[in-house]
């Protein structure tokens, strides 16, 4: 249901909650604090990152939920740094892990299980000790994705420019068009959610795959990202992009993403490795270029590849159908699109989605392709 516009100040009040909210769970006391985001796993093993931070107390008397709270909190979350050294133990149903922060307070685990997971649900609760010097010191909980036995394929997609508009490099843009513009003027590419959420019930609307979603982002975004997911009701997934850009008090620069995206999908190729995969990206950047490599790398693991055209580059889509039979040759077909219809056609030719996810793909509302461009 579409509502009318928000004006300045509400768009304003949600961006600053939405900015604040990393910071509420120390009641404004400051200390140490760790954030952990989403993570993923098979029967075998579970990764998932996360960050050690020490942060600035309030200071000041603000009572929660009012406009000085909230700018208080986003100016204690743009000066709080990274614990280096801290150790992080984490629990899953009784399997156990110890990794030490780096430098900037990051920490990444890989931890084998001691035993499968329970097979009745996908989300798995990790808990999250840390400790200073040998003494307890906080606390946190995060979720594991692991698939269902019944998975049989699993889906790893880009996001910007593949799902929604923008990059996330231009993030005023962003911010702009989630929080000040009308929910009828779509921040997600018409069909993305139907398409997606077709990908993630398969055939028989039981399957329950893995989402998987890339960046070059920085973590900074994640709490932004998850209320893009939500609003345009796409499924949700561990998002194993992001990266840390660096900028911080600690260190001022980006960091360079050296073959980010082809890494992360590396991993996943190995943890589900009895699974084939489905890569979702864009004709904007390499990931065309990115997913022919892995074909070429992982011959026969890479079902479909599906590329949302953008631009009008009449050289760079003869360079992606040169692509396409490229990886044709391997067995795989990529597909270039510039709507998610093409896209959900193909799948469901090739029984990946049902009759009924291709149906609600083609009632998505469409967008013209001059406000995509405005977009």
């Amino acid at each position: 249901m579409a509502h009318g516009p928000r004006t300045p100040y509400q768009a304003l009040r949600k961006l600053l909650k939405l900015a604040a909210r990393p910071m509420k769970s120390d009641r404004g006391r400051g200390g140490v604090v760790v954030q952990a985001y989403r993570g993923y796993g098979s029967t075998r093993e579970a990764y998932l990152m996360g960050r050690v931070f020490r942060q600035p107390s309030l200071g000041l008397p603000a009572r929660e939920g009012t406009l000085l709270r909230d700018l208080l909190d986003v100016l204690r979350r743009s000066v709080r740094w990274g614990v280096k050294a801290a150790t992080v133990v984490v629990e899953i149903d009784g399997s156990r892990h110890t990794v030490e922060t780096d430098r900037d307070g990051y920490f990444d685990v890989h931890m084998a299980l001691d035993r499968p997971l329970p097979d009745d649900r996908s989300w798995h609760q990790a808990t999250l000790d840390v400790y200073l010097d040998d003494e307890h010191t906080i606390s946190g909980k995060t979720e594991v994705y692991v698939p269902p036995p019944a998975v049989d394929l699993a889906v790893i997609s880009d996001i910007d420019d593949t799902v929604m508009y923008t990059g996330v490099a231009n993030k005023l843009k962003m911010f702009y068009r989630l929080f000040f513009e009308k929910a009828d003027r779509r921040t997600a590419f018409a069909g993305v959610a139907p398409f997606y959420q077709a990908l993630f019930a398969g055939a028989d609307g039981q399957r329950r795959r893995p989402l998987l979603y890339v960046s070059r982002g920085p973590w900074s975004i994640y709490e932004i990202l998850e209320a893009f997911f939500q609003r345009n009701r796409i499924p949700v997934g561990p998002i194993l992009f992001l990266r840390e850009w660096g900028l911080s008090l600690q260190r001022p620069l980006p960091r360079k993403a050296v073959d980010h995206k082809a890494k992360m999908i590396e991993k996943m190729l190995s943890l589900y490795d009895t699974l084939p995969f489905v890569l979702i990206g864009d004709s904007g950047q390499h990931d065309p270029e990115t997913y022919t490599r892995i074909v070429r790398e992982y011959p026969g693991r890479i079902r479909a590849i599906y590329i949302r055209k953008i631009g009008r580059s009449t050289s760079r889509d003869a360079a992606i159908e040169a692509l396409a039979d490229e990886v044709a040759a391997d067995g795989c077909t990529l597909v270039l699109a510039s709507d998610s219809v093409r896209m959900a056609e193909h799948a469901h030719r090739e029984g990946l989605i049902s009759r009924a996810g291709l149906e609600a793909v083609r009632r998505a509302p469409d967008i013209s392709e001059r406000r995509a461009r405005q977009a």
